[in-house]
């Protein structure tokens, strides 16, 4: 049975060559589709394989290496700000940090997906990000004021971006004040008015415009792989600020927290699908997203916590065994799909971190205070990392196995690091604590379900360059 991703269309032309983006699946993956309502999405990492061998190395740190994790923490610790300013019920607060801004131009350190938008359908590569709720697009701007194109950091252009535009697709209307309770009320001069909206994020990243409804193009994950254009109500957004001009996010970002306004929600309330979704993290920065995912029987669950005042995909843990140990400690924690790396609180760090430290045989590299893990480790040639497991028990009994806490630090001659860092005040669940697992964020329940996953191992090909479109035709049928 064949699970079908979303139909794509080719991104702008440049006088020199064609720009093809290509998405294919290969006949590896496990053949798990949800029935009618479930619609899917292949997703990729900046740092997965694939990507990297298509768009290069050039300004990438080599993975594991200290200037890797300085540069995916940082980006978490923006993340970090965004979430800290929400539970406070505050505007996020400018933000600086010790290692600068600097960002890798294009991609940035997130998780992206190829989506289909409008009439005639355009592609585009949104971030996913379940800590926000807007889906928004770069929207009738130019290079001053969002990001056009991907770049080396010696400038050459790899990719020029898709820019939305309402007046280029049929199937698109604005939104009237009267119409949204994310309009801008001091840009809404009448109920007819168009609905400016404006969204501070963190570390003054913004993104403003007019709300507008069009279609978001799916294909169900069944054998009868039906089209569905799924109306939804997108921002255009005509100007970008902070990180959001270098790279962070540059085509645009679909939010999926709990809000109303997200696309989970939209897709449910037009009676497209459950108010579900799924995701997977693969180990190779591969992965996929689903919505409208119930997951199954079989998986294991707990109940969100939600608060008002932060509608975000909160869970209660009441018990953490580390090898041997046990310790009863109830705290909560946010799953955050945009946070490389999982951020704990103590008492719960230090309880992790030094249990896990004394089961350990292996020296304590101490050395390189760059490392922004604390507890790293140098490993023999013929050695590799302990098998310390590591479970959360989830409120209602449920235990979460932690398939690979530690990960690789290549500075350390070879060793280990234990892939947690010391937050001051939230708990984040990072991506690296989802891997290895099918993650399903059930709305309409409220609960968190997770079953193990291999990520239905994908075969990328992104943003392959072509002198003609001949080329690309015949290398396509070479490779089937």
């Amino acid at each position: 049975m064949a699970c079908a991703c979303t139909s794509t269309s080719s991104y702008s032309l440049t006088s020199r060559s064609y720009m093809l983006l290509v998405l294919l699946l290969l006949g590896l993956n496990s053949r798990i589709c949800h029935g009618l309502g479930s619609f899917g999405f292949d997703i990729h990492h900046r740092f997965s394989d694939p990507v990297k061998q298509i768009l290069g190395f050039e300004g990438l740190p080599e993975k594991g290496s200290v200037e890797y994790y300085v540069a995916m923490t940082h980006r978490d610790s923006i993340i970090r700000g965004r979430h800290l300013a929400a539970s406070n019920n505050q505007s996020p607060a400018p933000l600086t940090f010790a290692n600068g801004n600097d960002t890798i131009n294009g991609f940035d350190f997130l998780y992206y997906a190829n989506v289909s938008v409008g009439t005639p359908s355009v592609s585009y590569l949104v971030a996913l990000d379940t800590g926000s709720r807007l889906f928004w697009l770069p929207c009738d701007c130019n290079n001053s004021t969002c990001e056009t194109s991907l770049q080396t950091p010696s400038g050459q252009v790899l990719l020029n971006f898709n820019i939305y535009s309402p007046n280029a697709s049929s199937t698109s209307n604005k939104v009237s004040c009267n119409s949204s309770i994310f309009c801008d009320p001091n840009q809404c001069t009448s109920a007819n008015s168009d609905c400016a909206y404006s969204v501070a994020y963190y570390s003054n990243m913004s993104t403003s415009g007019i709300l507008v409804e069009d279609v978001l193009h799916l294909i169900t994950d069944d054998d009868q792989s039906k089209v569905v254009d799924a109306p939804i109500t997108l921002g255009c957004g005509k100007n970008e600020t902070g990180a959001f001009l270098n790279g962070f996010a540059p085509n645009g970002l679909l939010g999926l927290d709990l809000d109303n306004i997200s696309v989970p929600s939209t897709i449910a309330r037009k009676g497209l699908g459950p108010n579900s979704f799924s995701m997977c993290f693969g180990s190779d920065g591969t992965g996929r997203i689903n919505f409208g995912d119930n997951g199954t029987s079989e998986q294991k669950e707990t109940s969100f916590t939600v608060e008002p005042s932060n509608p975000n995909y909160n869970i209660s843990i009441t018990q953490i065994n580390v090898g041997v140990n046990v310790s009863e400690m109830e705290f909560s924690a946010f799953f955050d799909s945009g946070t490389s790396f999982t951020h704990l609180t103590d008492p719960t760090y230090t309880f992790i971190s030094e249990t896990f430290n004394s089961q350990v045989t292996e020296k304590r590299n101490l050395s390189n205070s760059q490392i922004p893990f604390e507890y790293c480790y140098d490993l023999s040639a013929n050695q590799s990392s302990p098998m310390i497991p590591i479970i959360l028990t989830m409120k209602g009994g449920e235990q979460y196995y932690l398939t690979n806490p530690t990960t690789e630090a290549s500075s350390t001659k070879g060793g280990y690091c234990l892939a947690i860092l010391k937050s001051p005040d939230i708990n984040l669940i990072g991506q690296n604590f989802m891997t290895g697992y099918r993650i399903i964020f059930n709305r309409d329940k409220m609960i968190l379900g997770w079953k193990p996953s291999n990520c239905e191992l994908i075969q990328l090909f992104l943003y392959i360059e072509f002198q003609n479109a001949s080329q690309f035709f015949l290398l396509l049928l070479n490779s089937l």
